[in-house]
């Protein structure tokens, strides 16, 4: 298998999750399969890339690597990996997802670290809820997520995460092992043979709990007066508890054979963190040999059994953890749970993680695999003629991908794109035509050439540089102002964009186009709203909506612009009338006239259909992507499996096929 792990954090970092990811490339690599690691850590190796990164304020240690969507995209459609492994949450992970998910390619995530009840330590409770949210959003959008506990995957399922699998976590045994002990590092901790050495290993970080560890120091000490007590780790704590705890060792960051070294020399280990999703420093220190006091969740949990191999407290009782603390002191009389410590760990090593992990891998790329071959049986939606307006093509907000899909998956006589197909005023701006816009163009073409479609392409007023091609046909394609379209019910329906029943695109151009840059601005002011409302975990809102529904204005312009529409049907003596220009979708009977208005695509995401018996329907993107799912196998997931996104860019929000439907009959005129 070709794998590639994206992550905030890499060897040579000091930390769970950089060793954990270390072991598992190495174990796999072992195996034979091919693996990049794409990281923010400070150096680059081999199999490696390094991505762009920025140190967290105050705690220069842990970094969060900036988004990489394009590099990642033309990465992957470059060489495409066979799965891909997610194990960090921040804007780098989010983004490999949204290309993962885009390109079709098997995801997995990890569960690594508490980020949601950090907040509490670090003074940012109120944030909780959106961080948990912001997780839940993150983690969605894979295929599965793998933690390292029980204790995790019930927390995780309780708040609505799903698709939970568990993969524990091992330890290298040839690595932390009692003959690593020193007799000379203790003399420098000033410690005599028989004098007890108690631990803590980790960062020193709020989260960790450590004022609890110097209390408990303080407390072990009254009962052993010449005992010794050593820090392992850096984080933004360390200068402060030096200063005051000056009777501690401070040692500092220790990896490899140096921290195998300090965890044997040392006798006992506390660790009093409540926020671990695991804890392998656990695990380490049990297989050096030592008595180790923890609470009874995460790895705990899994493999320590109270007054057996270690002791243990309930999680969230300080005073039962200082009691176990004081009890440890007596090491004569607790050697029985040291040497079953290191007995239990020893069958607790990598390979069978690496091969857990493997296995987890080759089954989200079966999956894969099923979806793939039953989208390629998927059969389209059948309809008569497919009236496409406002796409926008050039434009950064135009939802091309979806046109795509939908021309792709659509069989019709007749392509009507009636109006703003190509947005000629942004391209004069300086927005950038995107490869996406070109197999739109393509899949007309397409249409044309292989399934006989005719297209008809009605100028707008964003792409009024076609008003020196009228009237003009190449083959089965037709330039035109305005048809009349004939229903195979024998109704007749004038088919214009619609421009021209607003004074400002008429008369005032100028005004117009100062217009359509401030409907500009909105949608990337909307992008930029909705993604903050996405992070607070709530649902998509649309501001141009809004100003729609409240203006006045606004609201008395859609009025009389149909209102005059419909008289031009009737001067025209046809049943009815079919348009675009204000991103309005509609389908209402007015004056016995049938008013139908398409819609957009960088808004609504909304087209007129007409079916072969002469019906007409204003169809969403999420209704296609019903439709179209009925067709399939009812087992088989196709949707999520073979469209690029599951989830689409409204105006820069983000939102799933039940929230779509806030976003009916919204858009504002261009």
């Amino acid at each position: 298998m070709r794998i590639e792990i994206v992550t905030d954090t890499y060897r040579p970092d000091v930390n769970g999750v950089a060793m954990t990811l270390g072991k598992l490339v190495d174990g796999l690599r072992a195996r034979g399969h091919l693996v990049y690691v794409l990281h923010t850590a400070p150096e680059e190796g081999q199999g490696e890339v390094k991505l762009q990164s920025l140190p967290l304020l105050g705690y220069p240690e842990v970094r969060f690597g900036f988004p990489k969507k394009g590099k990642l995209l033309k990465r992957w459609q470059k060489k495409r990996p066979d799965a891909l492994y997610v194990a960090t949450e921040s804007l780098l992970g989010f983004s490999a997802m949204k290309v993962a998910r885009r390109l079709g390619i098997p995801t997995i995530a990890g569960f690594h670290t508490n980020f949601h009840h950090y907040m509490k330590q670090y003074h940012l409770g109120k944030m909780q809820n959106a961080a948990l949210a912001y997780l839940r959003r993150v983690h969605d959008m894979a295929n599965c997520t793998l933690v390292p506990s029980e204790d995790v995957k019930s927390m995780l399922e309780r708040d609505g995460f799903n698709n939970i699998k568990l993969m524990g976590r091992g330890v290298d045994t040839t690595l932390f092992s009692p003959d690593k002990r020193s007799a000379e590092l203790r003399m420098r901790w000033g410690a005599r043979p028989s004098t007890p050495v108690a631990m803590v290993v980790g960062r020193l970080a709020p989260e960790k709990n450590l004022e609890l560890a110097m209390e408990a120091f303080r407390m072990m000490r009254q009962k052993v007066p010449d005992m010794q007590f050593v820090v392992v780790g850096g984080g933004p704590m360390r200068d402060r508890l030096k200063q005051e705890h000056r009777h501690v060792h401070f040692v500092g960051v220790q990896q490899g054979t140096a921290l195998a070294t300090h965890y044997a020399s040392a006798d006992i280990l506390l660790f009093p963190s409540e926020t671990e999703t695991f804890g392998n420093v656990l695990l380490e220190g049990m297989a050096s040999g030592m008595v180790t006091v923890s609470y009874n969740y995460a790895a705990a949990r899994q493999h320590v059994v109270d007054g057996v191999n270690g002791l243990v407290a309930t999680k969230g009782d300080a005073f039962e953890f200082l009691q176990k603390a004081e009890q440890a002191v007596d090491l004569r009389g607790l050697n029985h749970l040291r040497q079953r410590a290191c007995r239990d760990t020893q069958k607790l090593g990598w390979n069978e993680i690496t091969r857990q992990f493997e296995s987890h891998l080759q089954e989200v790329i079966r999956q894969n695999g099923r979806g793939k071959q039953s989208s390629k049986t998927r059969k389209p939606m059948n309809v008569r003629t497919l009236f496409l307006s406002d796409l926008h093509l050039g434009s950064h907000d135009s939802k091309a991908r979806e046109v795509v899909d939908v021309l792709k998956h659509t069989r019709c006589e007749k392509v009507v794109l009636n109006g703003d197909i190509i947005d000629g005023w942004a391209l004069k701006r300086g927005s950038k035509w995107k490869k996406i816009h070109t197999r739109v163009v393509r899949m007309l073409l397409k249409k044309m050439e292989k399934e006989e479609s005719e297209v008809v392409y009605l100028r707008g007023n964003h792409d009024d540089f076609l008003q020196q091609f009228l009237a003009m046909e190449l083959g089965r394609l037709r330039c035109r102002n305005e048809i009349v379209h004939v229903a195979a019910d024998g109704r007749k329906f004038l088919v214009l964009h619609g421009d021209g029943f607003d004074a400002v695109s008429t008369d005032f151009k100028w005004m117009a186009v100062l217009g359509s840059f401030g409907y500009d601005a909105l949608l990337r002011f909307n992008r930029v709203y909705n993604r903050y409302r996405s992070w607070r975990g709530k649902e998509y809102y649309s501001v141009s909506k809004a100003i729609k529904g409240r203006v006045k204005s606004a609201v008395n312009f859609v009025g009389k612009y149909e209102e005059k529409l419909v008289e031009l049907a009737v001067k025209r003596n046809c049943d009815g009338i079919i348009c675009g220009h204000i991103h309005t979708p509609a389908d209402e009977v007015i004056d016995g006239v049938h008013y139908l208005n398409s819609g957009d695509w960088v808004e609504t995401l909304s087209c007129v259909v007409e079916h072969h018996d002469g019906r007409m329907e204003v169809l969403y993107y999420h209704d296609f992507l019903e439709r179209t799912r009925k067709n399939q196998d009812p087992e088989i997931d196709v949707i999520e499996q073979k469209l690029p996104e599951q989830e689409w860019e409204v105006s820069g929000g983000l939102f799933d096929r039940d929230r779509i439907e806030e976003d009916e009959k919204m858009g504002l005129f261009s």
